[in-house]
């Protein structure tokens, strides 16, 4: 099972007014669904759901939910924050089997910039995707998918296809879809423009000179 457990209640009231009441006993509404089951709302205290929010693998991760003696593996879709406090305002818990295949969202991280040779000329990274869809078993979502910018130069691109996953893990992208490149920064656009501007003005002067 996983690390994270959220106890869970039941909630006789559903709806905005429901989810208001629980609020005001300090709880956190949710709803269950997902599998032959019908979608049952629920609520998790407050405390215990930060807590969990905290650590940083509830959303999009395998966890367990207990209610009462019975416990099921779950994955957290999503969580609804306030806009202004960005206090949690409902959630979202998914019902699956630890070793059942999902479609889900993975972050990208990018690492080892100081051996890119193009970042270190002053190129740019460029970031097309953010994350990566993968069809992952539950149980196995990595916390991020890394991509080693070890050698890149400046006009070097990384696809999806190129990318290192998990075993198990398969893309649901398209395989040809850029994940970064590295780039020209505007400052070494301006100092190349700058450079061609002299040269031509040093070849006029030479072709005057040649001419008188």
């Amino acid at each position: 099972m996983a690390d994270i457990v959220l106890n869970v209640e039941v909630r006789e009231r559903t709806g905005a007014g429901g989810a208001r009441a629980v609020r005001r006993e300090g709880l956190v509404p949710g709803i269950l669904y997902g599998g032959p089951q019908a979608p049952v709302s629920i609520a998790v205290k407050a405390g215990e759901f930060n807590k969990a929010l905290i650590t940083g693998k509830l959303l999009g991760h395998l966890v367990t939910l207990k209610y009462g003696d019975e416990v099921q593996p779950v994955i957290a879709k999503d969580v609804q924050f306030h806009p202004v406090t960005d206090v949690a305002m409902h959630f979202d818990l998914y019902r699956v089997e630890a070793d059942q295949l999902i479609s889900i969202g993975v972050p990208v991280t990018f690492r080892n910039h100081d051996l890119s040779p193009g970042l270190k000329r002053g190129g740019t990274l460029n970031v097309n995707l953010h994350e990566v869809e993968l069809m992952v078993p539950a149980d196995k979502i990595p916390e991020e998918i890394v991509v080693d910018l070890t050698g890149l130069e400046i006009g070097d691109s990384v696809r999806a296809s190129e990318l290192s996953l998990p075993e198990g893990a398969e893309l649901s992208a398209r395989l040809d879809a850029t994940v970064a490149s590295i780039a020209t920064s505007s400052a070494m656009a301006e100092e190349e423009e700058e450079a061609a501007a002299g040269e031509g003005e040093g070849e006029g002067e030479a072709a005057e000179e040649e001419a008188e």
